[in-house]
């Protein structure tokens, strides 16, 4: 369960490519031997209604938040953030040099017991 949730704000895709952040993200999860590709899952969604910090009407903002299932190392999640965060600052790279722009990631461990699942994916590519 790598789960990829990324909320910007909807200005933002004015000057982004937001199917590319996702392509890169993508890219580093399934690179990743700490990841089951079955179980990646990207999602991005503009926020309609935001302000972001002084609400200068440049401002804009990028917030990843990963939720993993437990049982990985932390030296292992940080190198995997590391990386996906790397990855997605390359393509940020125009926002990111500007005054007016903020990008997070946050890494979240799901406790296997408050979380179920039905997913056939994971038995089709399990065949592969």
């Amino acid at each position: 369960m790598p789960h990829l949730h990324i909320e910007y704000s909807s200005s933002l895709e004015q000057r982004v490519d937001i199917q590319e952040v996702c392509r890169a993200a993508h890219q580093v999860m399934v690179a990743s031997v700490l990841f089951p590709t079955a179980g990646i899952r990207i999602r991005a969604f503009a926020a309609d209604h935001c302000i972001v910090a002084d609400d200068h009407p440049q401002n804009d903002f990028l917030a990843m938040t990963l939720s993993v299932g437990s049982g990985r190392a932390q030296r292992d999640l940080k190198a995997a953030g590391d990386a996906l965060f790397a990855a997605v600052q390359k393509v940020l790279t125009d926002p990111l040099a500007t005054p007016h722009f903020a990008l997070s990631l946050e890494i979240r461990e799901i406790d296997a017991v408050l979380s179920w699942k039905d997913t056939p994916i994971h038995a089709r590519l399990s065949q592969q």
